[in-house]
C-alpha cells in the first residue's frame, strides 16, 4: 500500500528529511511514478483514488498465500479511507463492544471506530489504541475534514538503555521501541517535491524520497494537526535519533522515546473534541 500527502496536507517531522537527499544520485522517482510502480506488481487488482492531486492512496491486495498477519485491506464510507495491513486478533470482542456488524473486517472496524470515536465519544485515542490486539498498521485520510491519522500497533519491546550508546550529550536516557521479528512494519519519508509518503513497501518509499525516510515507529500514532505521540505512554515526549546508514549517510531520523520529558495532557476526543481536530 501507498499513501501520499502533499505537504499541505500533512507535515511530517522536519527530520525525516536528510541533507544527502540534496545530493542524489540517479533519478529520483516521484510520488506518481512510485503509484505506478505499485499497481503495475499487480495490474489485475491493484487500485488507486486521488484527491486534486493532493492526496493519493494506492492498494495493491495481499497475496492468497500471505500469513493474516501481513493481509492488506483497503476500504471508505462516508469521505473517510482507511488503508489497514495486518490483523486484529481480537476483532470479534470489538465489534461486540462497539456494536459493529459481524461480519465487518479489520479495516472496516478502524475506520468506524474513528468516525464513531470522532463524532460522539470522550474517549483519547490513545487508550483506544491500547485496546486493539494484534500487529498491524493502518492509514486513515478523512477527506472531509482534510486530516491524516497514521498508526502503528505491533509486539514493541524497549531496547536496553543502559549502554552509553543510548545516552544523550545531557545524559537524558532515550527509550528506544523496537518491533518483534516478522512483525507489520511501516515507512515513512518526504519526496523531492515535499510529498509526504506513507508504506509498508520501503522500496517505494527510497526510489522516491532516498536517503529522507525512516521506519515508522511501532507502539506510535501520527496525527495531520497533533503530531507523533506513542499510545504506549502518551505521558512522554518523542525525540528525534540521528540515523546513519551503511554507506555512512545521514538518513531520516529514528524517533524514540524521551523518558524524561513528559507532556502536560492528552487530547480527549468526542463530541467537543475529537479525532477530526484532536482540540
Amino acid at each position: 500500500m501507498l499513501a501520499v500527502f502533499k505537504s499541505d496536507v500533512l507535515q511530517a517531522p522536519k527530520e525525516l528529511h536528510s541533507p544527502a537527499s540534496l545530493h542524489p544520485f540517479g533519478r529520483v522517482k516521484t510520488p506518481k511514478e512510485a503509484l505506478k510502480d505499485l499497481l503495475a506488481s499487480n495490474p489485475s487488482n491493484g487500485c488507486s483514488v486521488s484527491f486534486s492531486d493532493k492526496v493519493m492512496l494506492g492498494y495493491v491486495p495481499s497475496e492468497a498465500s500471505a500469513a493474516a498477519a501481513q493481509q492488506r485491506i483497503f476500504c471508505g464510507m462516508d469521505e473517510v479511507y482507511c488503508m489497514f495491513l495486518g490483523s486484529l486478533t481480537n476483532l470479534c470482542s470489538l465489534n461486540k463492544q462497539y456494536g459493529l456488524t459481524k461480519g465487518g473486517n479489520d479495516a472496516t472496524f478502524v475506520m468506524e471506530a474513528y468516525r464513531t470515536l470522532r463524532d460522539r465519544n470522550p474517549i483519547p485515542a490513545h487508550q483506544v489504541l491500547r485496546e486493539l490486539e494484534g500487529s498491524f498498521g493502518f492509514v486513515i485520510f478523512d477527506h472531509k475534514s482534510k486530516n491524516v491519522f497514521v498508526a502503528l500497533v505491533s509486539t514493541v519491546y524497549p531496547i536496553d538503555i543502559s549502554s552509553s550508546s543510548f545516552q544523550m550529550g545531557n545524559s537524558k536516557p532515550i527509550l528506544f521501541w523496537q518491533g518483534a521479528d516478522n512483525e507489520v512494519s511501516l515507512y515513512w519519508g518526504i519526496a523531492a517535491d515535499g510529498s509526504v509518503m506513507i508504506s509498508d513497501n520501503s522500496s517505494l518509499i527510497k526510489a522516491s524520497c532516498r536517503k529522507s525516510f525512516a521506519p515508522f515507529p511501532p507502539g506510535c500514532m501520527y496525527h495531520s494537526e497533533r503530531g507523533l505521540i506513542s499510545f504506549e505512554h502518551p505521558t512522554y515526549k518523542m525525540k528525534a535519533m540521528p540515523r546513519i546508514d551503511s554507506e555512512g549517510a545521514m538518513c531520516g531520523s529514528y524517533f524514540a522515546l524521551d523518558v524524561y520529558s513528559k507532556v502536560n495532557s492528552m487530547p480527549r476526543v468526542g463530541s467537543q473534541a475529537n479525532w477530526a481536530t484532536w482540540e
